[in-house]
């Protein structure tokens, strides 16, 4: 994460700032894309909490930060999607010229809606302590015989008895069967229904959440 700007000066609250070379404005509530002090890496995300204007002229901005999978203690795990972030306890103070640009934090259940996922589209479904590592919630559902959070980049498909959803690998199956199902029962379901129910009876009773499509 950005380190805090050392030093006090005057300042006053400020309704906007309008992001240096564009004509965009962000406000207080609004998610931003901040420039990190290392070119290599990717531009952090958080919320702006406060905008203050100081008597020299510059502004300034209290944020509070969107941590990556990466950035967490722990890391990345495998059902952490690429666009998920992290909502943190961390606050800091930075200087208003190193926002690059806005961006949209989604709730989990709105991103998984969308038809198409841009650039600028994130999801947060845990809320993070920066010192401790914990999440909150601690717990969330888990599908598939893996029992893995869902990862909304993945393809899965649902078992039209059970409608527990599962991943093409763990039944034996690749992606691209996957996409040509017209039905799919798990082993168990089939199992419990003595072959008597083939697998494409019913069309219309599957499902399948299939990646997002980016916006190039």
């Amino acid at each position: 994460m950005a380190r805090t700007r050392p030093g006090k000066k005057e300042s006053k609250d400020a309704d906007s700032y309008t992001i240096r070379g564009t004509n965009k404005i962000v406000r207080a509530g609004d998610t931003v894309l901040m420039r990190p002090s290392d070119t290599g890496k990717p531009p952090y995300v958080a919320r702006i909490e406060k905008i203050e204007g100081e008597s020299r002229g510059g502004m300034k901005v209290r944020v509070r930060w969107y941590y990556r999978p990466e950035e967490s203690i722990g890391g990345r795990r495998q059902f952490h999607g690429a666009k998920e972030l992290f909502l943190s306890d961390h606050y800091d103070v930075q200087s208003a010229h190193t926002i690059e640009g806005k961006c949209t934090v989604h709730s989990f259940k709105n991103y998984t809606k969308l038809e198409n996922v841009g650039a600028e589209d994130y999801y947060c479904r845990f809320e993070y302590k920066a010192a401790t590592g914990a999440f909150s919630p601690d717990r969330v559902a888990v599908y598939c015989k893996c029992e893995m959070p869902y990862n909304p980049d993945d393809l899965m498909v649902q078992c039209e008895g059970c409608k527990d959803w599962y991943h093409p690998a763990c039944v034996a199956m690749t992606i691209v069967e996957a996409k040509k199902l017209e039905s799919f029962l798990c082993s168990e379901c089939s199992a419990e229904g003595d072959g008597k129910k083939p697998q494409n009876a019913v069309p219309a009773a599957v499902a399948k959440l299939e990646p997002k499509r980016r916006k190039k």
